[in-house]
């Protein structure tokens, strides 16, 4: 599950690029599982893969005998294995860097949508460093630097059309089949898809003022869960409390808006310590009346 600032975030830069917002949610999804950020030594870092390859052939002819010597670099793709934890493949970079900086920064594929360092310049950055820079950012950077990629890539409109076949050639290479990298993707999108609650037609996100079967539904899930309003399909403040008091519930931002994150955690029936059974439902709506909290 996609956390529901990095679901927020992407949905207004897709938005932006005329994309939908499942289809780049997807992409992330597959690329980094949707994980922006981890705690490397007391800082956050972008989510990062080290690839031997393209070590090796960016170094001098004797700084590249001192990297195979320390296992950091192979002419062969794949040789140089990367360490399961980020913490390791942090080390693994930082053991790089101290050979030839710029060549491991361009080694490096970072963040969300897994982007080479090596593209900077084809990218339009004016160093290999203001990529780097832009990925440890944050979500908004390494998004930014994900949407780049695939607008300089001109994979825009394979994306918009749900491609996956065309996307994937394009952006994970012509072996993209032996991973089942377009299959993957366009798993990712449906399950974005429908958590978003319909058709690329219809609202990812519901608030105060709308109206229709989307609404119904989540009016419908927040009573089965123990929340007090009338299924009357119309957002209104009652559906806004009640909606607020459920991703309070769950540990989520309360925003009051049915967004992704809130609709999954809606229809899976997640709750603070796990699932909450449905038959809970009609009790907690008659303790909240008994407390007045209704």
């Amino acid at each position: 599950m996609l956390d529901e600032d990095i679901i927020r975030t992407a949905t207004q830069l897709a938005e932006a690029s005329g994309i939908e917002a499942a289809a780049l949610l997807a992409v992330i999804e597959v690329e980094s599982a949707g994980i922006a950020l981890v705690r490397i030594d007391e800082r956050d870092e972008p989510v990062i893969r080290f690839e031997g390859h393209y070590f090796d052939r960016r170094l001098s002819a004797a700084l590249r005998q001192q990297a195979r010597s320390a296992g950091l670099s192979s002419p062969t793709p794949g040789k140089i294995a990367n360490p399961r934890s980020q913490s390791e493949r942090w080390a693994t970079f930082r053991r790089a860097a101290a050979i030839d900086r710029k060549a491991a920064c361009e080694s490096v594929s970072w963040g969300l949508g897994q982007v080479m360092g090596a593209h900077w310049a084809w990218l339009g950055y004016a160093s290999v460093d203001e990529l780097v820079a832009e990925a440890r950012s944050g979500t908004v950077g390494q998004l930014r630097l994900l949407i780049r990629y695939i607008e300089k890539a001109g994979l825009l409109e394979a994306l918009r059309r749900r491609d996956w076949a065309g996307f994937a050639r394009g952006y994970n290479g012509p072996l993209y089949a032996r991973n089942r990298y377009d299959v993957r993707l366009a798993n990712a999108y449906a399950r974005h898809r429908t958590i978003a609650g319909g058709s690329k037609d219809q609202p990812s996100h519901l608030a105060r003022g709308s109206r229709g079967e989307q609404v119904r539904s989540v009016q419908a899930l927040l009573r089965s869960r123990g929340y007090a309003l009338d299924v009357d399909g119309l957002f209104g403040p009652q559906t806004e409390i009640e909606l607020r008091r459920f991703q309070t519930d769950c540990g989520l931002r309360a925003d009051g808006i049915a967004g992704p994150a809130t609709m999954a955690h809606l229809r899976g029936g997640l709750r603070v310590g796990g699932v909450l059974p449905n038959w809970l439902g009609a009790v907690l709506v008659r303790l909240r009346s008994m407390l007045g909290l209704s």
